[in-house]
């Protein structure tokens, strides 16, 4: 079984197009990009109604690649049109209806997803923020690809870490207070 290679690029399109080459790993991809690099998904594209729209979507911006996209980096993803999915019902103990009526389905569409290494140096600017200074910032809402993305990004401080604190067993030294002992 061949391994899967992932294209290494500075953005989805390109990633379908032009990428710089296709690595496994990361060391592999920062010796393409010739600098440190991060694992994306982002989705690319209009927002289609059908699945077959979405593939013909594929094919025109994979026209013109010297080679066809792999299948397995590449997917086609059904989300909600809108940011926002249903909230959940709450219990109905009324007569004989344990659940109230369902609401409609939401609209979903299709979008195209590309998996590949992106160099650090061009990830998009509003990736470089916590999702929490964004959240507080942005006065509107925030679309789906971001949230989609901040949820990928790893987690950072706020602030350095502070000193740890004691723990229940462990009491501070009368004679020294930067030591701290066991107690039983």
């Amino acid at each position: 079984m061949p391994a899967l290679l992932y294209p290494v690029a500075i953005d989805g399109h390109a990633a379908l197009r032009t990428p710089l080459g296709y690595a496994l790993r990361a060391r592999e991809a920062e010796s393409l990009a010739r600098e440190p690099v991060s694992f994306c998904s982002e989705r690319v594209g209009a927002a289609c109604s059908t699945r077959e729209a979405a593939q013909e979507l594929l094919a025109q911006l994979s026209a013109g690649a010297a080679t066809p996209p792999d299948p397995a980096t590449v997917r086609l993803v059904e989300v909600f049109d809108g940011a926002n999915p249903p909230r959940p019902a709450r219990s109905l103990a009324e007569g004989d209806r344990r659940w109230p009526a369902p609401p409609p389905a939401p609209r979903t569409v299709w979008r195209i997803q590309v998996d590949f290494w992106r160099p650090v140096s061009q990830a998009p600017a509003i990736l470089s923020v916590q999702a929490r200074d964004v959240r507080k910032r942005v006065q509107g809402e925030i679309s789906g690809d971001h949230l989609s993305a901040f949820a990928r990004q790893p987690l950072r401080p706020v602030r350095p870490q502070q000193p740890l604190d004691i723990g229940l067993f462990e009491v501070r030294a009368p004679e020294d207070p930067n030591l701290v002992l066991p107690d039983e």
